[in-house]
């Protein structure tokens, strides 16, 4: 083989794996736009089914006032013009939880969201207005410690609802234990310049390890219905984007989840 015919021969091999490598190259980028949209698709699933976690407690809320305002109307025969302005007072500030749900997971991984500063004694109390029928329906007594009332910096609605999510897990665990006097003890206080708010239930504790499993993507012990994304999204809220800590542990009495910020 002549010199010339040697190069002619080594350029058609290097034309060949030009095309080859580009050819591996263009199937490595679809692959990874195959992945971004499969990410994107998983994320969105979350999303939907967490909505759905978290719209169920409010729609329980709205059905036991319409069902509270039909019983009296049923048993008493009338229904006082006072009764009727509470109930649709209470609905409306239910609905609009539920609209806010919407908005704030919908722009969940946006990161063009603002900060505020806000009291969390006032998102405690807006939230457990929401759940108090539930709750008291279960026969399960809240407890509020409140040693300082502190503010943070940080995103409202999606602090609600990771307590939303927290306070729902500890009464449906009471209830799954059969616990007769159900009990959700919420103490606020300031330690090392941070806030901590504690909720602790005396449903038992967690009875595995290690207890941080609650925390992962669709794991649900025991619960029906559940989706597993509730204590997955919250974690990622406080962590991710409010640069705080959610933890686990078990005391003499339950399950205590803190939150730090």
């Amino acid at each position: 083989m002549t010199k010339d015919e040697l190069v002619d021969k080594l350029e058609l091999e290097n034309r060949d794996l030009k095309k080859q490598l580009e050819s591996l190259v263009n199937e490595n980028h679809l692959k990874d736009e195959i992945v971004i949209q499969q990410s994107k698709m998983a994320s969105m699933g979350e999303m939907i089914n967490n909505i759905a976690h978290q719209w169920r407690q409010p729609l329980m809320e709205i059905s036991s006032l319409l069902m509270n305002t039909e019983a009296k109307i049923k048993l008493e025969g009338d229904i006082s013009k006072d009764d009727i302005i509470d109930t649709i007072d209470k609905s409306n500030h239910v609905i609009q939880f539920m609209s806010h749900t919407i908005d704030d997971f919908r722009n969940f991984f946006a990161s063009n969201k603002e900060r505020e500063t806000f009291l969390i004694a006032e998102q405690l109390s807006s939230m457990l207005n929401i759940m108090k029928i539930s709750l008291s329906h279960s026969n399960i007594k809240v407890d509020i410690i409140i040693k300082n009332n502190l503010k943070v910096c940080g995103f409202k609605n999606e602090y609600a609802q990771v307590l939303v999510n927290i306070i729902s897990n500890a009464k449906d665990a009471i209830i799954q234990n059969k616990i007769k006097n159900g009990k959700i003890t919420i103490k606020l206080y300031e330690k090392d310049t941070r806030s901590v708010l504690e909720i602790e239930d005396n449903a038992g504790g967690i009875p595995f390890e290690p207890k941080q499993k609650v925390f992962e993507p669709f794991f649900t012990f025991k619960k029906k219905n559940g989706t597993g994304i509730g204590l997955f999204m919250s974690k990622l809220i406080i962590e991710n984007n409010m640069n705080g800590k959610l933890d686990v542990k078990n005391t003499s009495k339950g399950a205590c989840f803190s939150i730090k910020l």
